[in-house]
């Protein structure tokens, strides 16, 4: 798709090769695509060079995820994968790894340096509009998307604002910028855009291969960009002001995605059993509501942003994770990445709590089930195995099928991470009472009266309702709506906490408690309604009388308690979309020992009873920081 456009550009544009004696800077193709006058001042020049920079961001879509993920402890790698791939999962990554070539991000940053430079942003039309602040705004935001992987795997990079077109350029000595530094740099530098130019985006019409023509998911919102900016700064300084500016900047998006007076809610989409459930399996007892991993583009669907791959290997950026992560013929049915024993028991911990058809009383489902349908139920939604008969030899082989890796294009944010990464802000912005009710029942300004305002301070309730979730657009689903599989009452109950999407209706959880609160009273059934199921949680509905607000010691104690539930939730949500080895990076910044606590978790990757041999496998001691980034010829990295 984008390769057809990007040869066009070739044969319209003057190219500048770079010529360089700096290792990092070496390409074999362009870095900058620019006009005779060095001034993208024209439609055409300004958008191909536009198109040009996401082409860029094709090289490093795979590794993107690869990165993300093979390094956590949701995934396992298979005999056939190959000698980087293995390389990478034990943390042994040299220089000649095809995964390890920081070229790549900086053939993205040079060329929005340029565009940056270069692009004529007080050129208005004869309406008086600004013509391209739109593409402006769209490459500042995808080169501090960049900086913030390049960082992320390499921990201290060369940090370059300017294009380099010259060998003199190229061999400047340029500062080193951490994590820390990097976050800082890119907040001062898109906040500005915010006011205006942050719901904007390059309209390029129907393209080839994207679904429903949404050329929009090929860029990164900049208030989303920030929240991540902001709540990795957040995590490494604690500033409870950070985790606000973070909170803020993701209901920024959520409340102007879809125009002015809008919303963005969670939605329904989820996979539960039946209510009344006998069978347990499959066929007769299952439901699954929606597939939220879906690249339709509309108001309220799932997908915010993806990398555009190409649907023909020739092509130039065809994604390999298909044939990683999904037996198919094209790999002799042979995958590379297949779930771990921790992501398997991750999923079987959890209570799945079915509710009966009138939502009145509840039950658990066992918990000896197979196929992965014990526990929580969004692993055997997107994962399939068996075995296959080689058409040679005869023998039976394993297959394996994670859904969420057969796609053409790469999925970078959506819409339930974007509500994850809000609830951890929030959290970490000392509303851990907000936090859980994202996880829990879903928010919305009923729950903030009901559940959150009465526990806070004054100010802290003022500063929080500027996250407005009115009722009338964020209605909270029923337990009665979610047991009638999605068809609810009212045409605005969109609304649901985020753990319900795979391990049953969570308000009835009695496993799933805030530390200061109690469950919720669940309401007596009508005279002459019944229910199914065996245990039942009745009683009379009561008032819920405040009787002090919550002590600096609770709020702690809940913060730490709904960490913990992020980060799992974190790995049931977005297993194998390449979130996990950063996400627990970042929830180990929180934690006196980071390091320890990252070992630990990473170690577990075949079950903690297995953690010892895990931690001989693995190459480097992750207990040390240093040793969670890759390093490139001595120049890129933390030595």
């Amino acid at each position: 798709m984008i390769t057809k456009i990007y040869k066009f550009i070739f044969a319209t544009c003057v190219i500048c090769g770079v010529v360089s004696c700096s290792d990092f800077f070496d390409q074999e193709s362009e870095h900058v695509i620019f006009t005779d006058n060095d001034h993208l001042n024209n439609a055409t020049d300004t958008i191909y060079s536009v198109v040009g920079i996401l082409n860029k961001l094709q090289a490093i879509a795979d590794r993107t995820v690869l990165l993300g993920e093979v390094r956590g402890d949701l995934v396992d790698i298979t005999s056939t994968a190959n000698s980087d791939l293995r390389d990478m999962a034990q943390f042994n990554i040299g220089d000649d790894n095809r995964y390890n070539q920081p070229s790549d991000y900086y053939a993205i940053i040079n060329n929005c340096n340029y565009f940056i430079a270069n692009v004529d942003t007080a050129l208005k039309n004869n309406r008086n509009e600004y013509i391209f602040m739109r593409e402006y705004t769209a490459v500042k935001a995808i080169r501090a998307w960049t900086y913030l992987q390049l960082v992320l795997n390499y921990g201290s990079v060369p940090f370059v604002t300017e294009p380099i077109l010259s060998k003199l350029d190229a061999e400047k000595d340029y500062p080193k910028y951490d994590l820390q530094a990097v976050c800082q740099y890119f907040i001062n530098d898109l906040m500005p855009l915010t006011d205006r130019w942050a719901d904007e985006y390059p309209n390029y019409g129907n393209i080839r291969d994207l679904r429903d023509g949404a050329s929009r998911l090929l860029f990164f919102p900049v208030n989303i960009v920030l929240g991540d900016l902001n709540l990795w700064l957040a995590s490494l300084t604690g500033s409870q002001a950070t985790y606000r500016e973070a909170a803020l900047r993701y209901y920024k998006y959520i409340s102007q995605r879809n125009g002015d007076n809008s919303s963005y809610p969670i939605g329904m989409s989820f996979y539960s059993w039946y209510p009344g459930s006998t069978t347990w399996d499959d066929t007769y007892g299952m439901f699954s509501g929606g597939d939220y991993s879906s690249e339709t583009y509309g108001q309220n669907t799932e997908m915010i942003t993806m990398i555009a791959g190409d649907s023909i290997r020739a092509e130039g950026n065809y994604s390999e994770l298909r044939n990683l992560f999904y037996s198919r013929e094209e790999n002799d049915y042979h995958v590379s990445i297949v779930p771990s024993t921790g992501m398997i028991n991750l999923s079987e911990s959890q209570d799945n709590v079915c509710v009966s058809s009138t939502g009145t009383t509840y039950y658990y489902a066992p918990k000896d089930l197979t196929q992965h349908r014990t526990g929580d139920l969004r692993l055997y939604y997107c994962y399939d195995e068996g075995e296959r008969t080689d058409r040679v030899t005869g023998e039976r082989f394993e297959v394996s099928y994670i859904d969420k890796q057969s796609f053409q294009h790469i999925h970078i944010y959506r819409r339930a991470m974007l509500y994850l990464r809000l609830a951890e802000a929030l959290n970490g912005a000392g509303f851990p009472r907000a936090a859980f009710s994202i996880l829990s029942t879903g928010l919305n300004n009923e729950v903030y009266r009901e559940a959150v305002y009465p526990y806070y301070s004054e100010s802290d309730s003022i500063w929080i309702s500027q996250l407005d979730f009115p009722e009338t657009r964020y209605g909270i689903v029923t337990a009665q709506e979610f047991a009638s599989r999605g068809s609810t009452t009212t045409s605005n109950h969109n609304t649901m906490g985020l753990h319900s999407r795979g391990s049953g209706w969570t308000p009835y959880n009695e496993n799933y408690i805030l530390p200061g609160t109690s469950m919720p009273v669940i309401e007596v059934p009508a005279e002459g309604e019944g229910g199914e199921g065996g245990e039942g949680g009745e009683g009379e509905e009561t008032p819920i009388i405040v009787v002090e607000k919550d002590t600096p010691e609770l709020i702690q104690e809940q913060q730490a308690f709904v960490d913990s539930l992020l980060l799992n939730e974190n790995g049931l949500e977005l297993a194998f979309e390449g979130t996990r080895f950063y996400d627990i990076m970042r929830f180990a910044f929180r934690q006196p020992n980071p390091g320890q606590y990252l070992a630990e978790k990473v170690y577990a990757r075949r079950g903690k009873a297995n953690s010892d041999a895990m931690r001989g496998e693995i190459k480097k001691d992750l207990t040390d920081q240093r040793n969670w980034y890759l390093q490139w010829n001595g120049q890129i990295g933390i030595k």
